[in-house]
Parts: structure tokens; C-alpha cells; sequence
């Protein structure tokens, strides 16, 4: 969850961490941190709160010129975010200092044991036993890349780790296990960082680093070694960041979320980008799973959290209807722990933007334990979960900052649409001209989503008007009960506010008794063309809960008049096949809630308690 940065070279070490720091802040923002080895010594600062808080306490009270350093932007795991227990964490003798992501499970019994031996530990985390058994091994053998090997040896749980030494003033040391860490590799410079976001401003030259790997940094070069001290060059993978720094700023945008909005038809477009022949077929060459493995598979089960669960929820629709296959949905958190059924016949389709979401990655590592094939679906290269997996169907939604996802979103259900339809060609239950004719829809949304987004003035003024309401419901039936799901976790995300998401057909079942006067409604309306009963159904659901005073909201495809009288506030979307309507009705959700949440005074991007990747169970 945490931001880490590591930086040697010739510049400024603090100015390089710093603006790496302010990249990652997504990441955490409970606290914040940085350690320089300069003038043979250690020095450090951190300061509970946002990264502005650092950066006024540097401006107060400078810490010396250096060209190596780390940094850390934390969210809060063990101990509170205060001062103390921020990052980076030091030994008593203040020589070195260690940056972490992630949970050390068996810090208890360390920490006792180093108390035993007399090392004082001033902080509540886990993270401060490491920089003691740093020192200790330090002692011992020398050699800062030995010592980390030596003590990652003994840590149990998911941890990227980053240490610096005054007794080795150019070097850095960065750990991995079940946690993201990723190599930048400049001209006479090298840094490690959580994401690459926080080096792009300087080398677009990456080393993806695989698990239980130490690596050891130098201005002339970079090492890469396991846990046991083996080179590990070989199981590392170099490549290339096909996007720029400017991909990572606000481009005059208030918000990141504003942003990504907004970018939505593009990345929408980008992720077709390649997919699709010069004759309008489907050609999914990334797809690297053996053909007869595909047409094999009696059963696709999807695993995800949040909002990559409710693409899961609408791809489901889509595979079952495509393929004839039957398809499960799983919240990867509640995956491993019930004993699913899975075999070789099984296809796992892991759905995660950073690809490093730790539920998602520990359910299929017990898919594969259990024979199943795995697919990711994931946008960040080179992250965990692509790499564990059998293949990898990449999204191109570019670097998304803000907490609350979008952009992600929508590429994910088209990613999640192109593994259905090419399912459906594989095993023939789709024809080529209908393949053809959805690919040609698929590739219209782009600019759907472009002309929903034109129209969102109207939806934003009835979001201020909104701010003062303690709840706001969202109803959808088929695929617009996953949309009514995902719009009331934006508005939880953002505006901290009570909203639930409904089954329509469910709210004689109870839901009905939270209806009062003057109760905001949303409602997800299928199209009247495609799947008529669902559409007079919710028009009758629409009657039932206005009739018990609540306000309509109501999401509608151009020329549904039906819905017209009972509406008290329409939202018109164009007119799309109901399987891909997602694509264009959860936009003015989006809109909806990022608008609420900044007229209740809010952090957008940056959501109390949440941080962008949960990399911890």
C-alpha cells in the first residue's frame, strides 16, 4: 500500500525522492519520510500527515546535500499515523534506515528477541525490528546487500524493503517478497521506487523483479541476487514504460479523477488497440494460452475486489451469454478460504489494475496450486499478478492516480468483453459476422463515452444540490446491477456518505423499507430495445418507490420516453447493446460522485482511510 523511493546517482537524492514521493502519494498519505546519506552520516526527517508536511518541515529545518536516499509515503498498518511511527526507521545508532511496504507477521517475536539483546525500539511498527536486524547483521558481515539477504531470511508476511548505510554511501538495497518493487536504470543512476510513476521524469529503461530477490543499486550498475544469494539476472525482466511523465500530471485538471474521467475514450480505444484485424475480426495474439486449453475449460471463474469485482459481476453476463460457459464471481478476499472447486478444466480470469493486489494475487496462486489456468487482466507492467499468471491480457488505460477508479474500470470490462467474444470464437458458439458485429460496437464506445461526458453539466448541478443528504440508494437490473453496485462505492469512496446498490427485482425483499420521502434514487435502466421485460420491470420498480416519496434519478438510453413521468431528474445515455451499456451509464456515476464528494469540501483523489494498491491481506 505504501510508497517507497530509492535513489544513488548525481543529483540531488532529496530532490529526486521528494518528487518521487509526491507521484506515489496515492499510495498512502498517513505519513511521510526521507532518509540522505551525506558528510559520512544518516540523516532523515518524517512527519505524520501529508507529504506537505515533510516538505514545510525540510523547509524549516534542511537536511544536508546527498546523492543517495530513500523516501516513504505511508498508510498506516501497524501503530498510528503519527511522527514517531512514520518512515524510515533507523537503528539506535542511526547508521542505517529502511523504508517498507507491506506486513512483517512475525515482528512480535523479533522485536522481543532484539529487546532481549538491548536495542531500544521507540515506534509501534513492524518495520523498525528490520533496521535493527540490519545493524546487527551489518556488523557481521560488512556488506549491506548480505545483511538484507541475511535478515529477509528471517521475516515472515509481504514486504518490499529499501535500506541505506552510511558505511556504504553509494549503494542502495531494495527486498521483495508478495510485494511491488520495480528498477529504474539511468545514465550513471538507478532507482527503486513502488511504481514506476516515481522515476518516469528521469529513465523509462525498467527491471521488473521477481520474488524473494534482493537487488543492490549503484550508480554503475545494478545486481540482482535471491534470498540466497544466487544471480538472479537471469529471472529478471528489462523493458520499456510506453508512457511519459505527463501521463502522471493533472494537465490542469483540479482533481487526478477529473483527469482520468476524461481520458476515458481514449483509454477505452487504446485497450481495442491491436485487437482487432483489418477484416474486423478478433486477434488476441498477447493470449498466450494454448487454444485447446481454452476450448477445454468447463468453467471460468473471476476473481477481483472492489471495483475490479464489479467488472467482474458485468463480464460474467457477457461470458455466459457469449460462451455458454458457466462463470463464477469471487471476491478474491473470501477466494482460498472456502475451498472452491477448481481443476485443469478450470479458467481463472484475475482482474487488478496495479497487479499487485494481494487477495487477488493469493487466489490464484491457490488457483494454479489447484491445476486451474489463470488470466490476468491487469494495466500495470511488469506488477506480480501478470507474471504469476499463465497470460496476461494487458488494459491501456495509462498510469491512473486517484484512489476511486474509472478509467481502469472501463478498460477492464472491455478487456473482460474481448476474453469473452474470443472465448465464444474458440469454441464456436459465437459466428464470425456476430463476433464482427459487437466488435464494431465495442469500437464505437469510445466515442460514446465521449459524448455522455460532454452532457455531465446537468448531472453535477444536481450533485451540489445533493450534498446536504445522509443517503442516496442506486437500483440496476442484468447488467445494471453491477453499474448500481459501483456507483454506490464511488459515492462511499468520495463523499463518505451512506449508499447501497440494489437488485431492482430484490427491493420487495426488504429494500423498500429504507425508501422515505425525499430519499435520492438512482436507477439503471436497460434498454427498451434489447431486453424489453427487464425495462418494463424497472419502470414498475421506478412507480414503486416514487410513489413512497423517493427522488428519481434516472439513467436512461436516448429515446426511452417510458421512463419520462416517473423520473425527477433524467440522465440520457446513447443507445448501446445492453451487454456493453456499463461502458456508458457508469460514466455519470463517476461524475455524480466526484462532484458530491468536492462539494462536501472532500479529498478527491486522495479518500480518507484508502489507498490506491492493497497490497496487504
Amino acid at each position: 500500500m505504501c510508497g517507497i523511493v530509492g535513489y544513488v546517482g548525481g543529483q540531488s537524492a532529496l530532490d529526486v525522492v521528494i518528487a518521487g514521493l509526491k507521484r506515489l502519494e496515492y499510495r498512502g498519505y498517513d505519513s511521510a519520510g526521507v532518509a540522505v546519506i551525506a558528510d559520512g552520516g544518516l540523516a532523515s526527517a518524517k512527519k505524520a500527515g501529508k507529504l506537505v508536511n515533510l516538505e514545510k518541515a525540510l523547509v524549516e529545518a534542511p537536511l544536508p546535500g546527498g546523492t543517495t536516499g530513500i523516501g516513504h509515503t505511508r498508510w498506516a498498518t501497524h501503530g498510528g499515523p503519527t511522527d514517531a511511527n512514520a518512515h524510515p526507521h533507523a537503528d539506535n545508532a542511526g547508521r542505517v534506515a529502511v523504508v517498507h511496504n507491506g506486513i512483517i507477521e512475525n515482528f512480535a517475536a523479533l522485536r522481543t528477541e532484539l529487546t532481549g539483546r538491548g536495542h531500544d525500539l521507540t515506534s509501534e511498527t513492524d518495520t523498525e525490528v528490520v533496521a535493527h536486524l540490519l545493524a546487527e547483521a551489518f556488523t557481521s558481515c560488512g556488506e549491506l546487500a548480505e545483511s538484507m539477504r541475511r535478515v529477509c531470511g528471517r521475516l515472515e508476511g509481504a514486504f518490499t524493503l529499501v535500506a541505506v548505510h552510511a558505511d556504504e554511501p553509494d549503494v542502495v538495497v531494495g527486498a521483495r517478497r508478495n510485494s511491488p518493487l520495480v528498477v529504474g536504470v539511468g545514465d550513471g543512476e538507478a532507482f527503486l521506487a513502488s511504481d514506476v510513476a516515481a522515476f518516469i521524469a528521469h529513465t523509462r529503461s525498467a527491471i521488473e523483479l521477481g520474488q524473494d530477490q534482493v537487488v543492490e543499486l549503484r550508480r554503475d550498475g545494478v545486481r540482482v541476487t535471491d534470498f540466497d544469494g544466487a544471480d538472479a539476472h537471469g529471472d529478471v525482466r528489462e523493458y520499456h514504460i510506453d508512457w511519459d511523465a505527463s501521463a502522471a500530471e493533472k494537465g490542469g485538471y483540479d482533481y487526478f479523477m477529473l483527469k482520468e474521467i476524461a481520458e476515458q475514450p481514449k483509454a477505452v480505444a487504446d485497450t481495442l488497440l491491436g485487437r482487432i484485424n483489418v477484416e474486423g475480426a478478433l486477434t488476441l495474439d498477447d493470449l498466450r494460452i494454448p487454444s485447446r486449453v481454452l476450448r477445454a475449460a468447463d468453467k471460468v471463474v473471476i476473481v477481483a475486489c472492489g471495483t475490479a469485482f464489479h467488472a467482474g459481476l458485468i463480464a460474467k453476463y457477457a461470458i455466459e451469454h457469449w460462451t455458454r460457459i458457466p462463470c463464477e464471481v469471487e471476491l478474491a478476499s473470501e477466494f482460498r478460504y472456502r475451498d472452491p472447486i477448481l481443476n485443469t478444466r478450470t479458467l481463472v480470469v484475475a482482474i487488478s489494475q496495479s497487479g499487485e493486489t494481494m487477495d487477488t494475487l493469493m487466489a490464484l496462486r491457490h488457483a494454479r496450486d489447484q491445476g486451474a489456468t489463470v488470466l490476468a487482466i491487469c494495466n500495470t507492467n511488469g506488477s506480480t499478478i501478470p507474471r504469476e499468471s499463465d497470460a496476461v491480457l494487458y488494459t491501456h488505460a495509462g498510469p491512473e492516480v486517484a484512489v476511486a477508479s474509472t478509467k481502469a474500470f472501463l478498460t477492464q470490462l472491455v478487456a473482460c468483453y474481448l476474453v469473452a467474444l474470443y472465448l465464444g470464437q474458440l469454441r464456436g458458439t459465437k459466428y464470425g459476422d456476430e463476433i464482427r458485429a459487437v466488435i464494431r460496437e465495442l469500437s464505437r464506445v469510445s466515442h460514446e463515452v465521449e459524448r455522455v461526458l460532454e452532457t455531465m453539466e446537468p448531472v453535477r448541478e444536481l450533485a451540489r444540490s445533493l450534498a446536504d443528504k445522509k443517503t442516496v440508494l442506486f437500483l440496476g437490473r442484468h447488467v445494471g446491477y453491477p453499474v448500481a453496485l459501483e456507483g454506490a462505492l464511488k459515492l462511499k469512496e468520495l463523499a463518505y456518505m451512506h449508499a447501497e446498490g440494489f437488485a431492482a427485482g430484490e427491493l420487495k425483499h426488504g429494500p423498500i423499507a429504507l425508501i422515505e420521502e425525499d430519499v435520492p434514487v438512482v436507477v439503471v435502466v436497460p434498454s427498451p430495445r434489447g431486453r424489453s421485460v427487464l425495462h418494463d420491470k424497472i419502470v414498475s420498480n421506478i412507480q414503486e418507490i416514487r410513489a413512497r416519496g423517493a427522488r428519481t434519478i434516472v439513467i436512461a438510453e436516448e429515446g426511452d420516453e417510458a421512463v419520462v413521468p416517473y423520473a425527477d431528474h433524467l440522465i440520457r445515455i446513447p443507445v448501446t447493446p445492453t451487454l456493453l451499456q456499463p461502458l456508458v451509464s457508469t460514466v455519470p456515476l463517476q461524475v455524480f460522485a466526484c462532484e458530491l464528494a468536492t462539494a462536501r469540501g472532500n479529498e478527491v483523489d486522495q479518500p480518507r482511510n484508502l489507498a490506491k494498491s492493497v497490497t496487504v491481506e
